[in-house]
């Protein structure tokens, strides 16, 4: 009874935090589309988040992989996921962005249905299939994010922001949801219900993708029907300044792979920190353990709680000319980054070896910075790739940014092989370093990187 009380508290205040975020929404007057694929991209995030709660658990527990092997293969699955959006964007450039979410939305589907036969023949196409199709709709939603804003408009940090939240209302259910399937009805439908979820984001992108609408460009140019081509500023600024962004643009893309590449611990080493580390009876709270992948959702569950409290923080900011630019705040993510590991550098000494169990308190609170980091970093680099990528590459440019992405998640599950000959302090200790090189290369290039911020972002 405690446990469900407590999981009714967490969703009246995830309930109350959704309501805020779109009344900001209203107030700030966010366009329509906006809604639209926010309840796109949230089931989407379901059906990933989901599987990656599992994945590793299924891999290790179920196949009876070793977990250095199950994090590897996990490392790999999730660089596919974000290596493929770098030749969907190209194709959305060519066929347009709504087609393209609609194939990548059916192919997830598919491939969900298929990992939930729990066969291991299967399971490689079935693993195809979802990153071919996370390939073809990955960066086309998040470009027609950038494509409801003006290249000047001020709204789109917060508009980016509150897509954001519905990524991760999803992956805030997904693991409740698969802790849930898999303890009561087993690994096949715990996958299944991802394909379910991804279904129901198909139907609502393909009957309301008609609100999705490119802001007004600033000159009378033909925008087609399927986006082909992008709202930009490109076209009015001088070349030196154009290639003074796609500079910034590599800069970014090199700090977003050393944030992944610390931040996708959470599929791997922090699953399994969580299963043999943490105290899951709450210090004797609970009758039963709880599942190792619902502490996955505690991420999830602080960006929900968390966003609007940000976004207003901004927007205050904002209107008093002290909200710092788009780079300071990536630089800001990932000191807190930094910090959320020196956090569990910290709880493995109390632990006093890699078999000692610590209170779900140190987990919990690493999760909670690191989720503010994230805040600062993930949705305003989106933001910034779509304010600074050239004409007609903006799926391109998104893809690139997702190609560094893949990198970082590549490494961080190799890094996972290190989990059990090295101690969990050396381990995270590692994650601390490299999130701090992050911010001093960032700090280093402050004013290359506002400088080809355009205009409204330096007022």
């Amino acid at each position: 009874m405690l446990l469900y009380a407590i999981l009714l508290g967490l969703f009246l205040i995830a309930v109350y935090s959704v309501a805020k975020t779109f009344i900001d929404a209203a107030r700030d007057k966010h366009p329509r589309g906006l809604i639209v694929l926010f309840f796109t991209e949230l089931w989407e995030r379901f059906g990933y988040y989901l599987m990656i709660a599992i994945f590793t658990l299924y891999l290790n527990e179920h196949l009876k992989m070793s977990e250095g092997d199950a994090a590897s293969l996990y490392g790999t699955y999730i660089s596919l996921v974000y290596a493929s959006p770098f030749f969907g964007g190209m194709i959305g450039d060519k066929i347009g962005h709504k087609r393209s979410i609609l194939i990548g939305a059916a192919l997830l589907t598919l491939g969900y249905f298929i990992l939930a036969r729990d066969n291991a023949a299967t399971m490689k196409l079935a693993l195809g299939v979802l990153i071919v199709g996370n390939g073809m709709f990955k960066p086309n939603i998040s470009t027609l994010v950038g494509a409801l804003y003006a290249a000047d408009d001020k709204r789109r940090d917060g508009g980016f922001s509150i897509f954001y939240m519905g990524i991760n209302i999803g992956a805030f259910f997904a693991p409740l949801a698969a802790a849930h399937m898999r303890s009561k009805y087993g690994w096949g439908p715990a996958f299944a219900i991802g394909g379910v979820g991804m279904g129901i984001g198909f139907a609502t992108f393909a009957i309301f993708s008609r609100l999705v609408k490119p802001a007004p460009p600033p000159e009378p140019i033909q925008v087609s029907e399927l986006y082909s081509e992008l709202p930009s500023e490109y076209n009015q600024v001088p070349g030196d300044v154009a290639r003074e962004r796609v500079r910034a643009l590599l800069i970014m893309c090199s700090i977003v792979m050393l944030f992944r590449f610390a931040f996708h611990q959470n599929g791997s080493t922090l699953t399994y920190w969580a299963r043999d580390n943490t105290d899951r009876l709450l210090g004797g709270l609970l009758k039963e353990a709880l599942d190792p992948e619902v502490f996955a959702a505690i991420n999830s569950y602080f960006v929900v709680v968390l966003t609007p409290v940000l976004v207003a923080t901004f927007i205050r900011l904002r209107r008093r000319g002290l909200e710092p630019p788009t780079p300071a705040k990536i630089m800001i993510g990932m000191l807190l980054t930094a910090v959320s590991f020196a956090i569990m550098v910290v709880a493995s000494l109390v632990a006093g070896s890699n078999s000692g169990v610590v209170s779900a308190a140190w987990v919990s609170v690493s999760y909670f910075v690191v989720t503010i980091g994230e805040l600062c970093l993930s949705p305003l680099g989106l933001s910034m790739v779509t304010k600074l990528a050239p004409k007609n590459r903006g799926g391109l440019f998104m893809g690139i940014w997702c190609i560094a992405t893949a990198v970082g998640n590549k490494l961080s599950g190799e890094l996972g092989r290190l989990w059990k000959p090295w101690p969990h302090s050396h381990f995270f200790g590692i994650l601390v370093g490299t999130s701090l090189l992050a911010a001093f290369l960032v700090a280093i290039q402050l004013r290359r990187l506002n400088k080809a911020m355009p205009d409204a972002d330096k007022e």
